[in-house]
């Protein structure tokens, strides 16, 4: 193995790992704003038992994307180092923006957020929650919009030459918009939303399974639920508009998604398959024109394949089509049991439908692993490119490793990454079993010195 494939792994690692936590912590994030709303609204007691609950998990998620996070940082200067060369000024601005707007909300309003209950007024507490959500997504945000600049570099001109090359910012908001920029940012925050329900609802059906916390359950499913069908119909709308910005801006990686290697009129969809190399066909079973309805709007217009590209830019098929369709079928999976579980509830017979419940409960992973696959479609179809038409992956490694070096690296990562993701297990069970409040109140009451004679807030 060589010093380029050892340090994709260990990248892949690494950000396999750490992207187990933003997801959820932006998806709680919507959760608890949804729910503190009514709290706010309502004045119930219920829903602010809620949100103190789901506060405490959005705080352990948080935590550990953090601590994961920063090692994402180290890796680029360590193994990557001609690539963070000549990205340096791109991603420079978009980390820098990621800086000014996210961790300022972020850090400014946690700790309110933490410990402001009954010390500061709810509407005070509503705000917070509401701005470190928001902090949490324009993290997302620069964080894409730098990955999609990958994807669809535009806005920049290259300076110097050969090994001294670098890519400088011309436009900033030509680099900022690139062109799958506004898919890809919709598309990532869409499945963020998705894995923060889906903690949500497995955790709520848990209760409900061992008839604990009923009411907070209930309510818990209702919110989640609702959230989770809206953001899967807007889910798949997105997906459709990104595979179609792929098939303009990337067409290698669309031919790949779908296993298109001669270009034909009537190209087929692929619903399940097996990618057969030799032969350059997908064995499975496939729609004669669907691919070419969805991409082109037209049954018969051709979608371009691999034939029409260069062998030596064509991305690994097999692992990208494989990906791409395991995304897909996690997302009929979400969709099924959501509206199977929506129709029970509104029938009141959820709370007694124990394979429902059991089902919901196991439904965290689904939007775990299409989270995953997706970004392994999008990364791995981008090879052989880091930056996609004008910088090979094996340009952009550090001149000054070796492969033992990153082997190295690699195996003790791991062991740090899977001891945290065993400290987080445990820690969210630790939470689970210990359950949401049970509506005491804390000694410490806010009062508004500028209510009429100093009623509560």
């Amino acid at each position: 193995m060589d010093t380029v494939f050892l340090s994709r792994i260990q990248f892949a690692m690494t950000s396999g790992f750490h992207y187990i936590y933003p997801p959820l912590s932006i998806g709680l994030g919507l959760i608890l704003v949804i729910i503190e709303g009514i709290y706010v609204k309502t004045g119930k007691p219920l829903y602010k038992k809620m949100a103190k609950f789901w506060t405490n998990i959005f705080a352990l998620t948080f935590a550990l994307g953090v601590a994961t996070g920063l090692v994402q940082l180290f890796g680029f200067g360590t193994n990557w180092a001609q690539y963070s060369r000549f990205v340096g000024d791109v991603f420079g601005s978009a980390l820098g923006a990621e800086g000014i707007f996210a961790f300022f909300l972020e850090a400014g309003f946690l700790g309110v957020m933490l410990f402001g209950w009954n010390r500061v007024s709810k509407k005070m507490h509503y705000l917070s929650t509401i701005l470190v959500a928001l902090g949490a997504h324009f993290s997302a945000l620069w964080i894409v919009i730098a990955n999609s600049w990958m994807q669809t570099p535009t806005g920049y001109r290259i300076v110097g030459t050969g090994t001294m090359a670098r890519a400088q910012v011309t436009n900033f908001f030509e680099m900022a918009f690139n062109p799958s920029m506004i898919d890809r940012v919709t598309h990532v925050i869409l499945g963020c939303w998705l894995a923060g329900a889906f903690l949500a609802i497995s955790i709520s059906a848990y209760y409900l399974l061992r008839k604990k916390h009923l009411a907070f359950s209930k309510a818990t499913l209702k919110v989640s639920l609702i959230a989770a069908f809206v953001v899967l119909v807007l889910q798949g709308l997105s997906g459709d508009s990104t595979a179609r910005g792929v098939s303009v801006n990337q067409p290698a990686k669309l031919a790949a998604m779908e296993g298109v290697y001669k270009t034909a009129d009537y190209t087929a969809m692929n619903i399940i398959g097996w990618v057969d190399k030799k032969t350059q066909t997908v064995k499975g079973l496939k729609i004669p024109g669907l691919l070419s309805l969805f991409v082109k709007r037209n049954v018969k217009t051709p979608v371009e394949g691999l034939d029409k590209i260069p062998e030596d830019d064509w991305p690994p098929v097999q692992p990208v089509f494989q990906a791409y369709h395991l995304m897909i079928w996690m997302w009929g999976l979400m969709f099924v049991t959501t509206c199977t579980a929506l129709i029970m509830m509104f029938r009141k017979k959820l709370p007694k439908a124990k394979w429902t419940l059991g089902a919901l409960v196991l439904s965290v992973l689904l939007p775990q692993v299409a989270n995953q696959m997706g970004w392994m479609t999008a990364e791995i179809g981008r090879q052989p490119w880091i930056v996609y038409g004008i910088m090979r992956t094996s340009e952009g490694v550090s001149a000054s490793i070796n492969a033992s070096q990153v082997l190295g690296s690699l195996i003790m990562l791991s062991v740090i990454y899977i001891a945290l993701l065993a400290v987080f297990l445990f820690l969210l069970n630790r939470k689970i079993q210990h359950g949401p409040e049970d509506g005491t109140e804390n000694a410490t009451v806010y009062h508004d010195p500028y209510a009429k004679e100093g009623t509560k807030s």
